[in-house]
Formats: structure tokens, sequence, C-alpha cells
């Protein structure tokens, strides 16, 4: 496989499962922009696999409407804290800590029935927490990976940016059973997403954004 290096902006729609996609930089430009064509979501599941030492706040994934900048939304809060974003409302999690230096699984879960949150750090749930009620996630959406979108589809900050490597990223629109989120977690056989799917992705990457092979592959 070889590794790709990109500074310019295509689309394309591949299997990613050995690979990671890497940030190697801070910027307010670079980003990866994930593509579906759904447009309706009551409930919504993202999981994501991380990698990084960057100690600052840092965004991981963004889902944007043109109605709702913050839609839907996945941050790291320093070191020992996640941010769960849902229709412009948010709901914190501290102590959850995040190990500089090595892979960690976060999967986050919210349905607009009950406004209800949740955090799956590593395959270990966090409290239910109360966010948004009652307003699904409707209308095209924009969905990136290592920025914050303030804007639709744009309005970066530098010091919001990802640094480090991001794999295995699958949404759903539904709420994941703990079965599943378990065997995500622990990079078994799951249900993988019916929104995005890392093994048949369309993606775009905007910027010094490299797709690499996972480091843990040792093939003949």
């Amino acid at each position: 496989m070889t590794v790709g290096f990109f500074l310019s902006t295509f689309s394309i729609s591949v299997d990613l499962s050995d690979m990671m996609l890497t940030f190697p930089k801070e910027t307010n430009t670079d980003h990866v922009k994930l593509l579906t064509s759904k447009t309706n979501f009551k409930a919504v599941t993202a999981c994501v696999r991380i990698f990084t030492d960057v100690t600052r706040d840092a965004v991981i994934f963004s889902l944007a409407t043109r109605a709702h900048i913050n839609a839907f939304g996945i941050s790291k809060v320093g070191q020992t804290s996640i941010k769960m974003l849902a229709q412009d409302a948010s709901a914190d999690f501290p102590r959850l800590s995040i190990p500089m230096n090595k892979w960690v699984s976060i999967c986050t879960t919210w349905t607009s029935e009950t406004g209800l949150t949740q955090v799956w750090l590593n395959g270990q749930p966090s409290i239910r927490k109360f966010v948004h009620k009652g307003l699904p996630i409707t209308s095209p959406i924009i969905t990136t990976l290592g920025q914050k979108q303030d804007t639709f589809g744009g309005g970066f900050d530098v010091k919001q940016s990802f640094v480090g490597m991001i794999s295995d990223v699958h949404m759903w629109d539904y709420v994941l059973s703990p079965c599943q989120l378990r065997r995500y977690a622990n990079d078994l056989y799951f249900t993988p997403g019916n929104v995005l799917n890392w093994r048949a992705m369309e993606f775009e990457i905007i910027g010094t954004v490299l797709e690499e092979l996972k480091q843990d592959q040792c093939k003949a």
C-alpha cells in the first residue's frame, strides 16, 4: 500500500480498514471531510480511535447543519475530559482520562427523544447526561475530522485543531447496544456504521493530511 500525502482536495470511496489518517501539525485549514447522503437523524452513535500527544483542547469530530453549527460533535478537553455536542448544546464528561501516545477508543451516543447522551471510553461507559431533547438533526450535513466548524464547513481555529492520528470512524443513525459498543472498542466484529463506514468511506482530504497504514499492521 502506498502512503498518501495530499495537499489538494479530492473525493474517493475506499476501504480504510488497515489505514489511519495523520494530522501532523496545528493548522486552521487542514481537515478531512466525510461524505454521506443521509440527512435525517433522530439518534446518533459516533465512534473513533485517536492517538495524540496534544494536552490542550482539540476537536475530533464535528457535524454541522446550516441551522445548527454544533449539530453533533466530539471534543477532548485537556487530558481529563470529553465534551459532547448536540444541536448547539453541550455536556461535559470530566475525569475521563485520555492517555498520551496511546490509541484510545471513543464512542458517543445521543437520542433526540430523551435528550440523553453518553460517552464510552475504551469500552467503558460514562454516566448518561441530558444535552438536548426533541429536535432531530435534519437537512444536509457537513462532517469534518480534525477541526471544529464555527461556520457551515469552515471557521476553523488553529487552537482547536487536532494533531495526531485518527482511525476507525463509524457513525450510525441509532444508539448502538452496549455489546456492540464494547465489540467496537475491543476491535471485534461489530455492525459497521450505516451513515459513515470506515470500511467503505467517501471522503475529501483538504490540506496536509496523510493517509497511512496503521502502525500495528504486520503483513508478510
